[in-house]
């Protein structure tokens, strides 16, 4: 038997009569149908003039732009030179050639795929042992499809257009030039579609903000996009301004990744923009006054207190983040609030930031009574807590009863008895106050200056405050502080009477890293309250100035009323698919979530931009890290 090899003559269509079209139809052959010797070189296929785009919109199949996203047809053919150049994802530009305002259809490819160019079966054994033995593939013989979703429809006013062909200087459209609108228009066949290599056509297809607080640079598939423009990165920003729409920091943002997903990295990056120099906001809708913002961050692993330091960062690091407008460097306005918790010593070897111990009073209970029953009480017994017990306390001590006078009050058999007699508490109800109220005494009126007193230096204008809890190993004690200071803040920032007025007055960005912890679902009476605390504050934090900005492993974790509120999500690598599932990003982005490299997010700010792949900072732009 002879190898197969001697028998390559009889592949494909070579064995169909000269002349005859491949299909079988009346229709003349091709010059590649009749070709004997495949020898595509020798057909010209390129008319005058030079080539353009990476391929042509193909109607082969139908090209339909529809309400129903469902029903939408869009696909180009991409030529043999260009193949290598396309990803899922690219984002791709076609023009509407009889527009007066010169639109452009603006696309991303969401898939790709190879088909036979003429009808043969190429999965055959003379097939592969063909192409095993040559050279390389002759992708001419394919042809290569990508599917396309539209995004938006780009074009130029005619005062835009004006004043461009008025400033000869201008080298491509700015910013403000383009503006988009949704796709209402099917492009026509055989139109060319070339690459989005416009830094204002990026920014405008995708509705990505000129200015704002820098998160990262526009990527696809792990890879920054580029342009021919310097910087060639497409910078990232959320909106930040009043003028352009409410500043996203007071609509809350999530940061979710798993450890070694780079989002301590990237949430000191972010915090570090928002205490810029020139970053500052009305105290009240159409003030001119306006007032820096103060940043207090919740810090179970003692990482941002570094934030006052400088990093080892190069100074070409350094001049890049000067060109786009990143703020580079240490803080110096970091100050660590360090809670007294029983014998718990706190050590700062690793950051060179100012130390200010403190202590929860117990006054802040008045308000929060839940802070003493961590344990949980019924709604009977934390009634009892709220409407009897702490007033009759607070009548007979004042402002300035601490927790231990609150214990041996509660020890006395007469005011026990008295309650069950007038039947305002019955006893084993107060019982069961008494014994769940215990177990603070290492939280409450320790031996430092209360937070209280402390206030005008724990909310600075432009000033960060870290809180650092890692050196507290008892977790009922890291999250009452948490909780006690996250809600002094919260009450002033919503009362109508505050008794701070430098609360009252700056701008507050509260940071809470490991979030899941403090405003987990639960069915507790305490757990609603605290709850329901932050939920008031995300749905009122545009009109006070007060962001939340959340830091999690777990987001599926955070109760499901205060993540309703949260207007940006930032996720990183995730390996969990609950945690996946729970941020709610789009299907093809939630899809890539896993295989992400450290560094790698995703952004879905709805009210900011269409969703989006970044990539964020290489370096951090302060100290960090405890070498």
């Amino acid at each position: 038997m002879s190898d197969l090899g001697d028998f390559t003559e009889f592949d494909g269509d070579r064995d169909r009569p000269t002349g005859e079209s491949t299909d079988g139809s009346d229709r003349p052959p091709t010059a590649a149908e009749t070709d004997d010797d495949d020898d595509f070189e020798s057909v010209s296929v390129t008319p005058a003039g030079e080539e353009g785009g990476i391929g042509v919109l193909s109607a082969a199949q139908g090209l339909t732009i529809s309400e129903d996203g469902e029903d939408t047809r869009l696909r180009a053919y991409v030529t043999v030179g260009n193949r290598a150049d396309v990803r899922i994802g690219t984002y791709l530009l076609a023009p509407y050639p009889d527009s007066a305002t010169d639109e452009r259809l603006f696309c991303r490819i969401t898939a790709l795929e190879y088909a036979r160019e003429f009808r043969a079966d190429d999965a055959t054994e003379i097939h592969a042992r063909r192409a095993m033995r040559s050279s390389g593939i002759d992708e001419q013989d394919f042809k290569f499809i990508a599917t396309l979703e539209p995004v938006a429809i780009l074009y130029e006013d005619e005062d835009s257009e004006a004043k461009s062909a008025s400033d000869s200087r201008a080298a491509e459209p700015q910013d403000s030039d383009l503006q988009r609108r949704m796709t209402d228009r099917v492009p026509k066949p055989e139109t060319v579609v070339s690459h989005a290599e416009e830094r204002s056509a990026i920014k405008t297809g995708l509705k990505i903000p000129a200015e704002g607080v820098f998160l990262g640079h526009l990527s696809v598939g792990g890879q920054k996009v580029e342009t021919a423009a310097q910087p060639p990165t497409i910078d990232y920003r959320l909106t930040d301004d009043y003028d352009a729409g409410d500043p996203l920091v007071f609509r809350h943002t999530l940061v979710a990744g798993g450890t070694g997903s780079g989002k301590t990295h990237f949430a000191k990056n972010v915090l570090r923009q928002f205490l810029a120099e020139e970053r500052s906001y009305p105290v009240e809708t159409g003030s001119d006054r306006t007032v820096r913002p103060a940043v207090v961050q919740f810090d179970p692993q003692d990482e941002y207190a570094q934030m006052h330091d400088d990093g080892e960062l190069s100074e070409d690091f350094r001049r890049r983040c000067e060109r786009e407008g990143v703020a580079c460097g240490g803080h110096d306005d970091t100050v660590a609030f360090v809670p007294e918790v029983g014998g718990a010593t706190y050590s700062a070897e690793h950051h060179r930031a100012e130390q200010v111990a403190f202590t929860i009073p117990f006054s802040l209970v008045y308000d929060n009574p839940w802070l003493i029953a961590g344990s949980g009480l019924n709604d009977n017994q934390y009634g009892a807590l709220v409407n009897v017990l702490l007033p009759m306390f607070r009548d007979q001590y004042g402002r300035e009863g601490t927790y231990d006078q609150f214990t041996s009050f509660l020890d006395d058999p007469a005011l026990k008895e008295e309650l069950d007699e007038t039947g305002r508490v019955h006893e084993a109800t107060y019982d069961a106050v008494r014994r769940r109220a215990r177990g603070f005494g290492n939280i409450f009126d320790q031996d430092a200056r209360p937070i209280t007193d402390l206030v005008h230096e724990f909310v600075r204008p432009g000033g960060l405050t870290v809180v650092p809890t890692y050196h507290i190993n008892d977790s009922r004690a890291t999250e009452t502080v948490v909780l006690a200071l996250s809600s002094l803040l919260v009450d002033e920032k919503l009362s109508n009477d505050p008794s701070f007025e430098r609360i009252e007055e700056t701008p507050l960005i509260v940071g809470m890293d490991e979030a899941h912890n403090f405003l987990t679902d639960a069915d507790s009476v305490q757990a609603q309250k605290v709850i329901g605390k932050f939920t008031d504050a995300a749905k009122q934090g545009r009109k006070e100035r007060l962001g939340l900005f959340l830091i999690t492993q777990d987001p599926q974790d955070i109760a499901d009323p205060v993540f309703k509120q949260i207007n940006t999500t930032v996720v990183l690598n995730l390996g969990d698919e609950d945690a996946i599932s729970a941020v709610n990003i789009p299907k093809h982005l939630e899809e890539k979530v896993p295989y992400m490299e450290q560094g790698q997010m995703v952004v879905y700010s709805p009210d900011n931009s269409e969703p989006v792949e970044l990539i964020g900072l290489p370096q951090c732009v302060t100290r960090h890290g405890r070498d």
